[in-house]
């Protein structure tokens, strides 16, 4: 099974609204393109940033087919209430042509269950077994997939390639030292903003998701590329990956927070994508002391970005 899909990065794309606060599916295609064409290597739809848990399945089932019919390869996210309705979204993605799967643990009903947690990754696996997946290891999930269970599952599912690992520094090495390393099958990407350089250059990673990549995909894909190079062993390209990993820290560190869908659209609409202005729930809005620190800390980094790129 092709598992390159696990190999680039990519953004994990947020659902802009309409003045009636419905899914806005034609901007959604526009940015995901936008991004593609800016040197992302597929999108991810509907993992947090995607707002699952406030849209309808239909509409959830539109954007992917939106998306895939643009030509865009579509990593499309599990996330369900329940075990059935997660296997009706992969079976869907299988059918509509996406790339791949990011599946989201249990929640609610037995979510810290082992047992609970490996039946329904199973379901969701057997429902689309010609897609690679990855699964999404996040602490905000309430679980995390260890390695006894992590192989148990592939050896049943050979479509489970590896993790997108949400868990931090210690998780991503958890995973790196007791799962993917050694192993050519699993993937390993990183899925917070804040350990790229850590992924890549300590864990072996092979892909990121990003959050803040929607927001600044050309400093996102540097940030990549000079931690790749740092892998190698490259002392400049090391260095210079931990000047911008910390010069980002600030705005990547939203990717960590319960607010992070609306810091992160509230600096689309800095960009010039209006139709991020919006969300689903009309009382979810930053105070304005988050909108001025997010606004401070966004025209902080792109003056240093400026300069620093001109003393290279």
């Amino acid at each position: 099974m092709d598992n390159a899909v696990f190999t680039g990065t990519m953004p994990a794309l947020m659902t802009p609204c309409k003045e009636d606060r419905t899914p806005d599916f034609d901007a959604l295609v526009r940015k995901g393109r936008e991004l593609v064409d800016a040197g992302m290597s597929a999108v991810v739809y509907c993992g947090s940033m995607g707002d699952w848990p406030l849209l309808t399945d239909e509409e959830r089932m539109q954007g992917v087919e939106a998306l895939v019919n643009a030509g865009l390869k579509v990593v499309v996210g599990t996330g369900a209430v329940n075990t059935k309705i997660a296997a009706e979204h992969a079976a869907h993605a299988a059918r509509v042509g996406a790339a791949g799967l990011m599946l989201i643990p249990r929640v609610m009903s037995r979510g810290a269950s082992i047992p609970a947690q490996k039946a329904h990754f199973k379901a969701i696996l057997s429902a689309a077994p010609d897609l690679p997946a990855v699964i999404y290891n996040s602490p905000h999930y309430g679980f995390s997939t260890g390695a006894d269970l992590f192989f148990a599952l592939k050896s049943e599912h050979p479509n489970l390639a590896g993790f997108k690992e949400f868990g931090g520094k210690a998780a991503l090495t958890y995973a790196a030292e007791h799962i993917s390393s050694g192993n050519p099958d699993v993937t390993l990407m990183v899925g917070v903003d804040t350990t790229v350089f850590h992924g890549f250059v300590n864990c072996g990673a092979t892909g990121a998701i990003t959050g803040i990549g929607n927001v600044l995909p050309k400093e996102v894909l540097h940030l990549v590329e000079l931690s790749q190079k740092a892998a190698t062993g490259d002392v400049d390209a090391r260095r210079r990956a931990q000047e911008l990993e910390q010069a980002l820290y600030v705005l990547s560190k939203f990717d960590e927070e319960g607010d992070l869908v609306l810091y992160y659209k509230h600096l689309m609409v800095r960009g010039g994508d209006e139709e991020y202005r919006l969300h689903f729930n009309e009382t979810d809005e930053l105070s304005d002391a988050q909108r001025a620190f997010a606004d401070a800390q966004y025209d902080l980094f792109k003056t240093w970005y400026a300069e620093w790129s001109k003393a290279a």
